[in-house]
Order: C-alpha cells, then sequence, then structure tokens
C-alpha cells in the first residue's frame, strides 16, 4: 500500500507488499530491496556487489500469496558504492533497481522525510534461516558520520540486523512509514550492537532522481537556503563558521543563541553555509568541494539539524505545526501542536532563524523553553540584541544554567554531608581493608562545593551592582530632572518680567519702568551667571558620567575576555556578532557589568563538576558498601568467638588453660578495638577456634 494514502505503509501485522528479497547469481540471498515505483526497486550497492550483477527480485508480500521473481539490473547510472575517508567514515552504498516486468502500483511505497531520534523503528530482512522475512525492531540512537547515515541500536541483542537484512526498508513503528535504508549491522570489540541506516534525505542526496518518491517537509526552510550570489557565497565569517560547526556536531550545549544583525552579508552567508552544509539532502558534492577550501574546523556534518525555520512573520503555533509534521505527530491532530509535542517527549536539533521576528515572540519563547526542558538542542538566532534576546539569554541560559547549579549543590552537599558521614562511621568502626582510599575525591567535592558557592555569591554582588547602577542613574536622572524643573521656573520668571515689561502701557511712571528696567537687567545678569555655573557643573556631570561609562566599559570588556579565554564549548553557548579588528564583542559591550575594580569571577565548569559528583558518589556508595561488608563480617567474628569460648569453658570443667584463653583474649581485644582490623581479628580468631578444637572444645562452624 503506498505511503501517504493514510494507512500505515507497514503495518506489523503482515509482510509488507514493498519488501523485496534479492538473489544473486548463485541462487542465494544477497540481500533485501525496497519497491519504489512498479518497476524500480532501491537497494544498496554492496547487495548489487554480491549478486555479482545477475540480480533477483522476488516479492514476498505479494497479493496473491505467490512469490514472483523480477529479473533486474541497475538502472543506468544509478550506483553509489561505498567510499571511505581517511577516518574511516563511510559514505554511498546505495543503488537503484529497474525491473524487467513492472509490479501492480498498490505494491509500491515512498519514502518519508522523518525526524525520530529516540524512536522504535521496525525493519524487515531476509536473515540465514528466516527466507521468508522477519522483522526488527530497533531505536534511533542519532545520527554519525559525515555522510549523515543514522545509528540504530537493536530493541533485544538477537534483533541485531544481519547478512540479508542490507537494503531493507526501515519504518517508523508510530507511524509506519518508511523513512530510510538498512546499510549494515555491527558487533564490535566490546560487544555493542549497532546498526546503521540511510536515511530518505541522504538516499535523495546520493540518488536524486528518487526525490518525487520522498514525500514529507524538508528540513530548511526556502528562506533559508543559500542565495544565486556568487559574491555572498564567498562570504565567511571564520570564528562564526567554527562556532556553529561545533554546535551542529554537538560540541554538548543545549542552547546556543547567537545575533546575526541586519546588513551584516558575511554572518548571514555564514549562517545560511552552515545550516545548508548540515543537511543531509542539500549537503552535495559541489557544496562539499567549496567548503573543503575553507578553514578547518568550519564545515559540520551532514545531519547536525533535524530543522531549520526562519521565523519572520510566522506564529509560534505555526512553528509548533512544522515541529510536529516533521517528527511525525500526525495522530490527533485536533490537539494544539504544542502539546502534542509536549506529550511525545521527543527530541530534535532545532534552528530558529529570526526569533524577534516572529509574529509572536513571547509564545515563541514559551515553545522554545518546552523544547528545551523536553532535552532538544536549539541553535536560536536574533537579528538584535534588544529585549526577546535579553530575555530568551534569561529564560533559556541563565535560568536553566543557575536551576542546574543549584542540582549540583544540592548533590555535592548529599555527598559531603550524609554520605560522607555514612563513610566516616563506618571508618570508625572498621579499618578499610581492600578499600581505595577516598580523602581526595571528598576533598575534590568540597572544593566544587565551594567553587559553585562562590559564584552563587559572585551572581548575587553582580545582581547587587546592577540594582546599584540603576538606582545610581535613577537618582542622577532625577537630580537632572530636578535641575530641570528649577531651570523652567527660573526661566518662566524671567519671561514674567520680560512679559510684565512688555504690558506697561502709556502712563506708567518712567522712574518705575527704569526701575524696572534696572532690576531686569539684574535679574537678568544673576539668571545668567547661574546660567554660566550651571553649565559648570553639567559640564562636570558629563565628564563624570564618561569616567564612569569608561570604566564600566572597561569592565565588560574584562569580563568578555574572561569568557573568551574560558571557552564556550562546556555550557549553553552565547554567541554574537564579533568585532575581529577590535577582538571583542560590542553586544557584550552593552552588557551589565560588575562594579569598577572588582575582579571577575571565575564561572564553574558544571559539565566537569557533574562528572565529579557522579564519579564520587559512585566511589563512597562502593566504599560504604565495603566497609558495611566488613562490619557485617566483624560482627559474625565476634558470634564465633562467643560460641568457641563457651565450649571451650564447658569442656574445661572450671580448669585454666592459659595458653588458649591467651588467645581467646587476643581475639576479642581485636574485634573490640576501634576501628576494628577485620582481618587481623579474624586471624586471631582462627587461630583461637582451631586450638580449641585441637583440645577437643569441638567445631561450631
Amino acid at each position: 500500500m503506498a505511503a501517504g494514502g493514510g494507512d500505515p505503509a507497514a503495518s506489523p501485522m503482515k509482510t509488507p507488499s514493498w519488501a523485496v528479497r534479492i538473489r544473486g547469481a548463485d541462487g542465494e540471498i544477497a540481500g533485501a530491496g525496497i519497491l519504489l515505483t512498479p518497476d524500480q526497486v532501491l537497494t544498496c550497492a554492496h547487495v548489487v556487489d554480491r549478486a555479482a550483477d545477475r540480480l533477483t527480485a522476488e516479492f514476498v508480500g505479494a497479493a496473491d500469496h505467490s512469490v514472483p521473481a523480477v529479473r533486474a539490473q541497475v538502472d543506468g547510472t544509478a550506483y553509489v558504492p561505498e567510499t571511505r575517508d581517511a577516518d574511516g567514515d563511510p559514505s554511498g552504498d546505495v543503488a537503484l533497481l529497474r525491473l524487467e516486468r513492472p509490479r501492480p502500483a498498490e505494491e509500491t511505497v515512498r519514502l518519508h522525510r522523518l525526524s525520530a531520534p529516540g524512536r522504535e523503528v521496525r525493519m524487515y530482512g531476509f536473515p540465514y534461516a528466516h527466507n521468508g522475512g522477519i522483522w526488527f525492531r530497533s531505536t534511533v540512537v542519532g545520527g554519525c558520520g559525515r555522510d549523515g547515515q543514522v545509528q540504530l541500536s537493536p530493541v533485544n541483542p538477537g534483533e541485531l540486523a544481519s547478512p540479508g537484512c542490507s537494503g531493507a526498508g526501515v519504518a517508523d513503528s508510530r507511524t509506519g512509514e518508511v523513512i530510510g535504508m538498512v546499510l549494515s549491522g555491527q558487533l564490535d570489540q566490546h560487544g555493542n550492537r549497532f546498526s546503521f541506516m540511510s536515511p530518505a534525505e541522504t538516499i535523495a542526496r546520493h540518488l536524486p532522481r528518487l526525490k518525487p518518491r520522498i514525500v514529507g517537509p524538508t528540513a530548511v526552510d526556502e528562506r533559508l537556503l543559500p542565495t544565486a550570489d556568487g559574491a555572498s557565497q564567498d562570504l565567511l565569517d571564520e570564528p562564526f563558521a567554527q562556532r556553529l560547526a561545533a554546535w551542529l556536531r554537538d560540541d554538548g550545549s543545549q542552547v546556543k543563541i547567537s545575533v546575526v544583525e541586519p546588513g551584516d552579508a558575511a554572518r548571514a552567508a555564514t549562517l545560511r553555509r552552515a545550516i545548508t552544509l548540515a543537511d543531509r539532502e542539500l549537503r552535495t558534492a559541489v557544496s562539499i568541494d567549496r567548503a573543503s577550501l575553507d578553514p578547518p574546523g568550519t564545515v559540520p556534518s551532514a545531519g547536525g539539524h533535524d530543522l531549520a525555520v526562519d521565523a519572520s512573520g510566522l506564529t509560534a503555533a505555526e512553528i509548533a505545526e512544522r515541529i510536529a509534521e516533521r517528527i511525525g505527530l500526525w495522530q490527533h491532530p485536533e490537539h494544539p501542536p504544542l502539546d502534542r509535542i509536549r506529550a511525545s517527549k521527543t527530541s530534535l536539533n532545532l534552528v530558529v532563524v529570526g526569533v524577534d521576528e516572529a509574529a509572536d515572540p513571547p509564545d515563541l519563547l514559551d515553545l522554545l523553553d518546552v523544547l528545551r526542558a523536553g532535552g532538544s538542542r536549539l541553535l536560536l538566532v536574533f537579528r538584535t540584541a534588544g529585549d526577546c534576546h535579553r530575555r530568551a539569554r534569561e529564560r533559556l541560559l541563565a535560568r536553566p544554567a543557575r536551576e542546574r547549579r543549584a542540582r549540583l549543590v544540592e548533590r555535592l552537599r548529599d555527598i559531603t554531608g550524609p554520605l560522607a558521614e555514612d563513610l566516616h562511621e563506618r571508618l570508625a568502626a572498621v579499618v578499610p581493608s581492600g578499600v581505595r582510599p577516598l580523602d581526595s575525591e571528598l576533598v575534590a567535592a568540597h572544593a566544587a562545593l565551594a567553587a559553585l558557592l562562590r559564584a552563587d555569591e559572585d551572581d548575587r554582588e553582580r545582581d547587587d551592582d546592577r540594582d546599584g547602577d540603576r538606582h545610581h542613574d535613577r537618582e542622577r536622572d532625577r537630580d537632572r530632572d530636578g535641575d530641570r524643573d528649577r531651570d523652567r521656573d527660573r526661566d518662566k520668571d524671567w519671561r514674567y518680567d520680560q512679559d510684565q515689561d512688555w504690558h506697561h502701557g502709556h502712563g506708567h511712571d518712567r522712574d518705575q519702568d527704569r526701575r524696572h528696567d534696572r532690576d531686569g537687567g539684574l535679574h537678568q545678569d544673576r539668571w545668567q551667571a547661574r546660567g554660566r555655573d550651571q553649565d559648570r557643573w553639567q559640564v562636570h556631570d558629563r565628564d563624570q558620567d564618561r569616567r564612569q561609562v569608561h570604566d564600566r566599559d572597561q569592565d565588560r570588556r574584562q569580563v568578555h575576555d574572561r569568557d573568551q579565554d574560558r571557552g564556550q564549548a562546556r555550557g549553553p553557548v552565547q554567541d554574537r556578532q564579533h568585532d575581529r579588528d577590535r577582538g571583542h564583542d560590542p553586544v557584550e559591550d552593552r552588557k551589565p557589568a560588575r562594579a569598577p575594580g572588582r575582579a571577575p569571577g571565575h564561572t564553574p565548569d558544571l559539565d566537569r563538576y557533574e562528572l565529579l559528583a557522579d564519579r564520587v558518589a559512585g566511589r563512597l556508595r562502593a566504599g560504604v558498601a565495603e566497609l558495611d561488608r566488613l562490619r557485617d563480617r566483624r560482627d559474625e567474628l565476634a558470634g564465633r568467638l562467643r560460641g568457641y569460648h563457651v565450649l571451650h569453658q564447658h569442656s574445661l570443667g572450671g580448669e585454666e588453660d592459659p595458653a588458649v584463653d591467651d588467645l581467646y583474649l587476643r581475639a576479642h581485644a581485636l574485634l573490640r578495638t576501634r576501628p576494628c582490623d577485620v582481618r587481623a581479628a579474624e586471624a586471631a580468631v582462627d587461630a583461637y577456634t582451631r586450638r580449641v578444637e585441637e583440645h577437643g572444645g569441638g567445631d561450631t562452624r
């Protein structure tokens, strides 16, 4: 049944009609294939090689329950053998076969573009002893390699794709759509089992003639495609390109925020280039050849993003619908797309360009926050570093970082508190024989906790500094407003005097006029003097303001230089336009900073501290468990010693045996000592019990 017609393309309750079994010249099964058109079958290039150019396609899911066999051959030049680069990274391995006789159109299937990380998929192949075909289940792990292949992990160890499965269609279990083709299975030296598939987009890149048989939305909006302008293709902001490529190769940063201002042609071209090269379908040989001449580290791997959206003019609901369609959330279309995304718990690598140009930026930030909380990775591009940009940084970067740091602080407090106390309690009870010393780990945990608490204190001080700066600015503005009010009052008085003089009528006393002119002139002189003084004070204020702004700018550059030295790869990345001549970020220069003269604090490496917490907690628990075992053994030895002592006393009948008693007292003393050396105590108890047995005291073991 054709995909996209409303029914699943691959029902698990029957053999799919599009599943093809391919035999070679020797009659052996060489692999599998997918019937895409009545006379075209998609398979792997190595299946063609194995069949020795004499191919027979067998249709095990035919409607009449027969297994029709049709001769086939490679369709012209539609053969892309597997190649490997210098790192052994594979590429290609796809081929298209042409049948001598066509099959019914209703048996065909279309490939579907679908981003399905973490989803369960099924493949129908023909491994040894299953000539009729069998389903294999796997989970999509994620993209791997430069060709945009996808790694699959078998649901059960026995479901690893094996010879006979190459070329099989991979169907999404939720929708039934065929989303790719099996390439190979692998069992590595560590016992890990993986399969690999070529997704629909990668197949389309290698075999462009198949694009009419591939449905579903493309990963990149048309508005984000490179322009035909050759000049813009030659523009490259190398540092920006390196940071984009690092994020698209998954540098560990969940959220990256950048600013590409209107009119910045180089930065805009660099962004389009990265989006294109990271798309499985758009990453052509021509684009790779062009990019190969660019500086190293600027070329991302294919499949670095699942969806790239231009948000300009779109509502959050429209973008959410695009995301839902891309990840296959087609069920329950009556529900809002945001609810479907939240309920699906599906993550993706999402690029959104023009966040601040969306129709409703606040609603879009809500959507992005839901995606971030669900584990999606986000590359967000703003046009300006305005209010929307600041809100996004606070909501998607700063707040999650604070929450993450708070969780880490609680973990480290638990490690350095209750867990450490449990360890010390047991160390006071028994000697840690065979237990690795944990002092250095606890010291490291205490140091990490102290660093995090210092960072919290630095944040509070920065907030206080910002509040103080804002208060100072408000006070200064209020003083200036007061000066302007007084100036207006004086000016009003002066204008009033002039008006009064202008209204003098005929018959007024000329002496009064002269007195008025004289007083008015005196008033004017005084006002002009005050004005000159006021001007001097205003000049002084402006000079002082310039010095304060200069100091703050100096400190901001120090903070920026610290951030650059520390690097951006370990946490959420905030990337904006860089001034290559001056070596600093002008957007950073506009950020609030610490008080002038205060040295910027060091930002803790949360990734490293989380790994430290995991390691120390694991070793502490293992140490506590081993010490508990030693303590239990001590108690067991104490019980055994008491039992033998009672038997020995009964056997003596009131007599004394100093030699045996000395052995008992030694063992008893070792068991009573804190911390108890369990090994030494065990040896002493064994010596005592052997002596008692030799004297006929009996064996209670």
